[in-house]
């Protein structure tokens, strides 16, 4: 809730390092990363300029991806056609079936909830991450097996990337916007609609 006078601050952490947007004095939008240990981004403690600049050009690929995060959410919603390959089965250019992922159905929402958030910017997600998250908002049990064949259908539909090294995804262009729509329609309209026609139902 916001409150009059009162300016937002928006924190994600990522091990040691913080990354932090809010309004300065009011008027302009300031993004910065405050990095407390350089381990966190496999940059030596040494001063000198070369962990400078890699210090500096990490935590403005940060900041940028913060950004470029936050004006995906305001671009509109994917259209028809995409809708329709994310949630029916299909194959990829490889031949490899991508099961389709569902609107409304539980599961599928707690996935793209968990992932459409601010947290994994930094580093990404992996199975660990995405079985903790949305166990919490599934309220039912979540296995690392369910994860890894969430993370795959993800992956064959476009959804998300691994990173190069470990196995470690983030989400693409399209998968955030996918799963913005999806979060929001969800939570907005489809939910309070059948609350609202459940409501109506008990009163008749």
């Amino acid at each position: 809730m916001l409150n009059p006078g009162v300016d937002p601050i928006l924190c994600c952490y990522y091990k040691s390092s913080r990354l932090k947007q809010y309004f300065k004095e009011g008027r302009a939008l300031r993004t910065e990363t405050v990095i407390s240990n350089s381990k966190d981004f496999d940059v030596g403690r040494r001063m000198c300029a070369e962990h400078w600049k890699a210090l500096r050009a990490a935590g403005e690929s940060v900041n940028r991806r913060l950004c470029e995060a936050e004006a995906a959410d305001a671009k509109p919603a994917p259209d028809v056609a995409t809708f329709y390959h994310v949630t029916r089965p299909s194959t990829t250019q490889a031949g490899l079936h991508a099961p389709g992922l569902r609107f409304g159905e539980p599961r599928v929402m707690a996935v793209l909830g968990a992932l459409v958030g601010f947290a994994y910017l930094v580093a990404g997600f992996a199975n660990r991450q995405l079985v903790k998250r949305v166990g919490a908002l599934l309220h039912a049990p979540y296995g690392p097996r369910q994860a890894t064949y969430d993370l795959r259908r993800l992956q064959r539909k476009g959804l998300i990337a691994k990173l190069p090294r470990g196995h470690t995804y983030r989400l693409t262009s399209v998968g955030r916007r996918v799963a913005v729509l999806f979060t929001k329609a969800y939570g907005r309209v489809l939910a309070p609609g059948l609350s609202a026609l459940d409501l109506i139902s008990q009163m008749m």
